[in-house]
């Protein structure tokens, strides 16, 4: 009877030890980030997608940078050929440099133009990288409130963060001025060496003539051609820290892809900035069932709503009218908590010039 009970423990002893033991938190549901059309989005899904978005844009905007180094290369192959033409042979008259310049000008547009499709996905990575991925890496993890709205805003209504003047004065700055000082010494020096040096000023003056131009109009254009440069150059220094640049975040120094809206520039700066804010709606319900449409828009948007008395004019019937104010990206969020709750409800939704108060603009600037 010992041997038997000895070996019946061991039995038990055996079961229990083997027996795996229970995760109260593996059996509990991973938390949605949002439901679509009865499908849950886990975070894990949503880290995915993220990611691969992240990849798509850094791949857009590298093909971007590369269309502008293409650029600069035209400009400084076309530039080496020219001078090289211009100072190998005499006879070769000094207009072809005044032609390289104009095509090194067109090559300077293009390459503005492409600087603003590459300054619209580098927004995109640079939001991504400082107000998520950096946010993951300081915990508890707390991104910016404002990082999603203005990457789904971005996505919604695509537009360029700089305009193009400041497209021009940034690539100017970094690659084409010097370009184009070497072609107005160069011209200077075709003019004064070609096929020897004048005797007096007179004399250089004539040879800077293209054609029925007189020198002295040759001279007066080149001084207002390097003069508008100059402005360009100068004014747009600052005037917008873009995303694009290797620049900070946070801090004083901080770079934003916009400007704040407090932020007044003056002189020419005001005249090169672009005209472009944040699109601000307002939304007009009007529902016979203004209590339920409320608090689902307070519950599902966390956005205020202003009811006023209204009358149908047809119908006769007492109207209560819902007054909204939204952003761009929750336009479709409204439309469905209108819709479960109201769907013969009327919705009206307007751009609005300037919205102030709580959750937009600051009322009072600081």
């Amino acid at each position: 009877m010992t041997v038997k009970s000895a070996a019946k423990k061991k039995t038990v002893k055996a079961k229990v030890s083997t027996k795996p033991k229970e995760n109260p938190k593996q059996d509990e549901p991973e938390e949605s980030v949002w439901t679509y059309r009865g499908y849950h989005l886990k975070t894990s899904e949503f880290t995915t997608a993220m990611v691969h978005f992240f990849r798509a844009e850094i791949q857009r905007a590298n093909v971007w940078r590369q269309r502008l180094d293409t650029t600069t290369n035209w400009a400084v192959v076309v530039t080496g050929a020219t001078l090289s033409i211009a100072f190998g042979q005499s006879n070769v008259h000094h207009s072809l440099i005044l032609i390289n310049t104009l095509l090194v000008l067109w090559f300077l547009f293009i390459e503005a133009r492409r600087y603003r499709y590459y300054e619209l996905w580098s927004y995109r990575v640079r939001l991504m990288e400082t107000d998520f991925y950096a946010a993951m890496l300081v915990p508890p993890f707390h991104p910016s409130p404002e990082w999603a709205e203005n990457l789904a805003e971005s996505l919604l209504t695509p537009s360029f963060p700089i305009s193009v003047w400041e497209a021009f004065g940034r690539r100017l700055r970094r690659n084409y001025y010097w370009i184009f000082l070497i072609l107005c010494a160069s011209w200077v020096a075709k003019i004064w060496l070609f096929p020897a040096s004048p005797a007096n000023m007179d004399e250089f003056l004539t040879r800077a003539a293209v054609g029925p131009l007189p020198g002295q109009i040759m001279i007066i254009l080149g001084l207002v051609f390097y003069t508008f440069l100059t402005l360009v150059a100068v004014g747009t220094i600052n005037m917008m820290r873009a995303s694009g640049e290797v620049l900070p975040r946070f801090g004083d120094e901080a770079a934003t892809s916009q400007p704040p809206d407090h932020e007044k520039l003056k002189g020419i700066r005001a005249i090169l900035a672009p005209r472009q804010r944040r699109r601000q709606l307002l939304a007009l319900i009007i529902t016979g069932n203004a209590e339920a449409v409320s608090n689902r828009i307070l519950s599902d948007l966390k956005r205020g709503v202003t009811a006023i008395d209204g009358k149908g004019m047809y119908t006769g019937a007492d109207r209560t009218v819902l007054m909204c104010a939204l952003t761009v990206t929750e336009v479709h969020n409204l439309k469905t908590a209108v819709a479960k709750e109201d769907p013969q409800a009327f919705v009206i939704v307007s751009p609005a010039q300037e919205i102030l108060g709580r959750g937009f603009n600051p009322l009072e600037e600081k």
